[in-house]
């Protein structure tokens, strides 16, 4: 109930004073919107191993729903590069019905995953992780797009699988297709950025080559017919929904679903602060849920909010989520209207504009600052991460990322640094503590870092390493921030072995938590209250007083 009507609100503060002049910003960066998506549909339809009508089907009522239930007023939805990627493999083990059925389970879940408020968890992931994921699924992409774009034909069933094929099993370009689709890159490439708001370089490239071919009449691989109809001959039916398949289906069904709330919840960060916009995230994922619901069963495959259209709308001036709308009813439009010029558009034409969008996906400003400053932590979490997504499946790859991130966290919090010096009377003087003697016996020990049961083996090689007798150890804690439990354990064997070899203990700056996770596990008990001090330089003067 209050997700309803905090929604009604949000309505109501998104359109209040809304007017003429609003709508006619609306009204052109829906257009605007329009003309770029409507390249990167047909592409992505066809790569997704369905066809060009899917991938426009998706992105008009995806465009419809999403928008109309979005957790902001920014988001544009519809068919994805990145959700190909877990597409093309579903489509090659469970056919269009596998898509379409994992599609709508993935709905569930993204509905599911707002209710319960887990748009939050997207933000824990590393940004490493999620840019070499980005870079994997650019690479899927690329990789997937050979076969459309020399004209041939690879075996296996996962990108890497097929472009390993075209060595072990030859190769053979079709020179025609292979120059229209240079000749779509070379265009992409070149095109000015000045003409880039008025003509996407991707759709003037899909221009100019359809009208080349016109009149030179190559006889490459077309996309074929576009129906004239937004429920398309293979969608998904109320009484065609196996729900027995769920468990079959559950892990691409999950894939998707995970996807869809990573590039969801980053393209409405991002987006959020060109707009200066808050995107409601659990929103956004239960608007997420509804589309992907709906959109099987007029025949489209899934779709999630891109950053690319996104970008383009609100830079176009979008005023309200109506922009979305109105690029939604735009391509409805052009699918009626230019459907038989779709429908001659060269596949590889499609491939080179997909090959160039794979380029521009990857996240070249975090990927040369991870390279550049030689962060070894995050070009190791990159590196695994887009691996792990080219060669495994993209759930794993996300699973990969998170745990090298937590394992190479653990590693930094047990690299704990364990300084011990002698007593410094120099200092102690120009402190104002004057002792009688000083003594060798006592030493202080700095640790700086998590302790784990590890680390309790670290210090007590410190320790052995020094030279002559340590009657008295002072541990200053300051620099500690957690204990666990394996860590009270060692330092409770350590504490008994030091007093075994007449060593007594004393404990500095202990920071309270660490101090009550000491209590509870009883090595306060064994040190003794009197031994606990809030800084070294009391338990000095007690430390050499007992050992002079």
């Amino acid at each position: 109930m209050n997700l309803l009507k905090d929604y009604v609100t949000d309505i109501r503060n998104e359109f209040k004073g809304y007017n003429g002049k609003r709508f006619s910003k609306d009204l052109m960066a829906g257009i605007t919107v329009a003309a770029v998506a409507l390249p990167l549909a047909l592409a992505f339809g066809v790569s997704s191993g369905a066809t060009a009508a899917a991938g426009l089907v998706t992105a008009i009522i995806g465009g419809i729903i999403i928008s109309i239930f979005s957790g902001a007023s920014f988001q544009i939805s519809g068919p994805t590069g990145a959700m190909t990627a877990i597409l093309v493999t579903l489509a090659a083990k469970y056919g269009m019905q596998g898509i379409l059925t994992a599609c709508f389970f993935a709905g569930i879940i993204l509905i599911l995953a707002g209710i319960l408020k887990l748009g939050r968890m997207i933000y824990y992931i590393p940004s490493s992780v999620i840019t070499g994921f980005t870079s994997g699924i650019a690479i899927i992409i690329a990789l997937g797009q050979l076969d459309n774009f020399f004209g041939v034909t690879s075996h296996g069933s996962l990108a890497i699988t097929k472009f390993i094929s075209y060595f072990t099993q030859g190769f053979h370009p079709d020179i025609p297709t292979m120059c229209i689709g240079l000749a779509v890159i070379i265009i992409m490439v070149i095109w000015p950025k000045k003409l880039n708001d008025k003509m996407p370089s991707s759709l003037a490239a899909l221009i100019i080559v359809l009208i080349a071919n016109y009149f030179l009449k190559l006889d490459v691989a077309m996309v074929g017919d576009i129906p004239k109809s937004l429920f398309l001959d293979e969608r998904l039916s109320i009484s065609g929904i196996d729900f027995a398949k769920f468990w079959d289906l559950f892990v691409p069904a999950l894939s998707i679903a995970a996807l869809g709330m990573i590039e969801s919840l980053l393209c409405g960060a991002s987006a959020g602060k060109m707009k200066k916009e808050e995107l409601n995230a659990d929103r956004e994922l239960i608007a997420q849920g509804i589309g992907n619901i709906v959109i099987p069963f007029f025949g489209g495959v899934p779709a999630t909010a891109a950053i690319a259209r996104t970008s383009v709308a609100i830079k176009a001036g979008c005023e309200t989520r109506l922009t979305g709308v109105i690029h939604a009813g735009i391509l409805l439009l052009s699918m009626f209207v230019l459907a038989p010029v779709m429908s001659v558009i060269p596949l590889s034409a499609l491939a080179g504009v997909l090959i160039v969008t794979a380029w521009r996906m990857n996240d070249w400003t975090n990927i040369k600052f991870i390279f550049s400053h030689k962060f070894k932590s995050g070009m190791i979490k990159f590196l695994v991460t887009m691996a792990a997504t080219v060669v495994l499946d993209l759930t794993q790859a996300i699973v990969i990322g998170v745990a090298v991130s937590v394992i190479l966290i653990l590693i930094k919090l047990t690299d704990i640094e364990i300084n011990i010096s002698e007593i410094d009377s120099e200092r102690l003087e120009e402190a104002g503590i004057h002792l009688p003697r000083i003594s060798g016996k006592v030493r202080v020990a700095y640790l700086t870092g998590a302790i784990f049961f590890a680390v309790v083996d670290k210090l007590t090689k410190k320790l052995q390493e020094q030279e002559g007798v340590t009657e008295g150890l002072i541990l200053s804690m300051r620099g500690v921030p957690v204990i666990d439990l394996s860590g009270i354990q060692g330092m409770i064997d350590l504490v008994k072995e030091l007093e075994g070899h007449g060593t007594e203990v004393y404990l500095t700056s202990v920071q309270p938590k660490v101090l009550e996770e000491m209590r509870k596990g009883g090595l306060i008990d064994l040190i003794g209250e009197e031994y606990i001090f809030d800084s070294a330089e009391e338990a000095i003067i007690v430390a050499q007083k007992e050992h002079m």
